[in-house]
């Protein structure tokens, strides 16, 4: 009955009779049938203009077929039509995802409807990000102690930021804060550090003015795979090490002595054979080191910039940064990062690592005993950024 039903109200409808037509959906929709059509229901719901019941009927098809891309594209689209902008986002969204399965081939008649649920997620998406950046603004929450990490749960609210966890390639040590960049002013050893930053300037110069005391930062290691960096062997990212393996690098630690000094400030791991670390890093113009993580979690990477020229940058997870010069960058390399050169003259920083302050005297201890074993079995593994 519910076929004949269904015929009878396409038919009135074809002829121009919307009583008749309106009479056969009404016993459709009353009919006790596991095989009602609801999705001939709505297509005539919707040739009568009864847009709440093409969608209530769209809905109830799609019940049953939940990934049928034509039935929620045409329900986004009468939400739509209606004012109610979060519904038609959301059948649009998932109109989206259907169409971005792998494997998933969108009939062609669909392109146009799916370019118009595109442009309608991103134009409900901005407006959604105004709506909340307006709502912490007008709290006052964004210039706040708070203010940094609401803004960032917003852009990854919004999409406008990835989420970037640590990835450490060699050793992942749980329960740390997960935060790409830590502030100067959280550590009370660095202005006596960066007070010293005028003397480093002239050693580190008086170094880059010494033929070949700068070498490749990525080396090819003897009894070892080279590892697959375009940067191998290339001067155009070299390095200085002042503090290499846990032992100071001679000559070069004695013909620095005021960034000796410096460092002496930091508080740097002492694990034999692996830390202390430091040396000047330097970039030359038009370099790219590309995006790479770091060995452990269990540290932080400090750059104090001694030449610091423009349009050089240092990304970690989804925050950018350019270096200044005398102003330390602290970063977690084990999340994410990259740098860039695109200026006209060299960057050369001091580079060292310091342990997290959010592991405790007991976890380093611990954590020293652990690298050492390590090391004792398999030999220091070579940061090959």
């Amino acid at each position: 009955m519910t076929d004949q039903w269904a015929r009878e109200a396409i038919t009135a409808l074809q002829r121009g009779d919307r009583v008749t037509a309106r009479q056969r959906v009404d016993a459709l929709r009353g009919a006790i049938n596991p095989a009602t059509p609801w999705l001939i229901i709505g297509q005539i719901e919707q040739a009568l203009g009864d847009t709440p019941g093409a969608i209530d009927a769209f809905e109830r098809q799609l019940q049953m077929t939940p990934r049928d891309l034509p039935t929620l594209l045409v329900t986004a689209a009468l939400k739509e039509q209606l004012g109610d902008e979060r519904g038609a986002l959301t059948f649009y969204r998932a109109a989206l995802n259907v169409a971005a399965q792998p494997g998933f081939r969108a009939p062609s008649a669909l392109s146009q409807r799916l370019h118009v649920a595109q442009t309608f997620v991103t134009a409900a998406s901005q407006r959604f990000a105004a709506h909340l950046d307006q709502a912490i603004s007008a709290n006052g929450l964004a210039a706040g102690p708070s203010g940094a990490r609401l803004r960032e749960a917003l852009d990854l609210l919004m999409g406008r930021h990835d989420i970037y966890a640590q990835q450490p390639s060699m050793f992942y040590f749980p329960g740390l804060a997960q935060r790409a960049f830590f502030e100067r002013e959280e550590f009370e050893w660095i202005p006596a550090a960066e007070a010293l930053v005028p003397e480093m300037q002239r050693e580190v110069a008086a170094m880059m003015a010494t033929s070949g005391s700068f070498s490749p930062y990525v080396q090819t290691q003897n009894g070892s795979p080279p590892p697959a960096n375009p940067l191998l062997d290339d001067p155009s990212w070299s390095a200085l090490y002042l503090w290499q393996g846990g032992a100071p690098v001679e000559p070069n630690a004695s013909r620095c002595p005021a960034t000796m000094q410096a460092l002496a400030h930091a508080p740097m791991p002492i694990i034999a054979k692996r830390s202390p670390m430091a040396l000047f890093s330097l970039l030359r113009p038009g370099t790219h080191i590309r995006p790479h993580h770091g060995l452990l979690n269990t540290r932080l990477i400090c750059h104090v910039p001694l030449i610091a020229p423009p349009d050089c940058m240092l990304r970690v997870g989804a925050h950018q940064r350019t270096w200044e010069e005398g102003r330390t960058l602290i970063f977690d390399d084990s999340i994410e990062h990259e740098a860039w050169n695109n200026g006209n003259a060299t960057r050369v920083v001091l580079l060292f690592e310091i342990w997290r302050p959010d592991i405790s005297i007991e976890e380093r201890v611990a954590l020293t005993d652990i690298f050492t074993s390590i090391d004792d079995y398999q030999g220091r593994v070579v940061d090959n950024g």
